[in-house]
C-alpha cells in the first residue's frame, strides 16, 4: 500500500464522517445560537434551557436524516470492502 493510497482512504473516511455528522452538528449549532439570543434578550441564565431544546432538535434531525446517514455509511463500507483486493495488490 502506497502513501498516496493511505491518504486517499483517510480523505474519503473524513469526508464520510463529516457528511454523516454535519446535519446534527449544524442543527445543534443553530439551536444553540437561537437559544443564546433568546437568553441574552430576556437575561435568563438557565442551563437546562439550552440543553433540552438541543436534545429535542438533535433527535428530530437524527430521525429525519437517519436513513440517508445509514445509506451513506453502508455505501462507503461496501466500496471499501470491495476495493480491498485492489488496495492490497498495489
Amino acid at each position: 500500500m502506497t502513501p498516496d493510497t493511505v491518504i486517499a482512504l483517510m480523505r474519503q473516511a473524513l469526508e464520510v464522517a463529516m457528511l454523516a455528522g454535519a446535519p446534527m452538528l449544524i442543527a445543534s449549532l443553530a439551536t444553540g445560537l437561537l437559544i443564546s439570543i433568546f437568553q441574552a434578550a430576556t437575561q435568563i441564565n438557565e442551563m437546562t434551557l439550552t440543553f433540552i431544546p438541543k436534545l429535542v432538535v438533535m433527535f428530530i434531525v437524527l430521525v429525519l436524516t437517519g436513513p440517508w446517514t445509514i445509506e451513506l455509511l453502508v455505501d462507503y463500507t461496501q466500496r471499501l470492502i470491495n476495493n480491498i483486493p485492489g488496495i492490497i495488490g498495489r
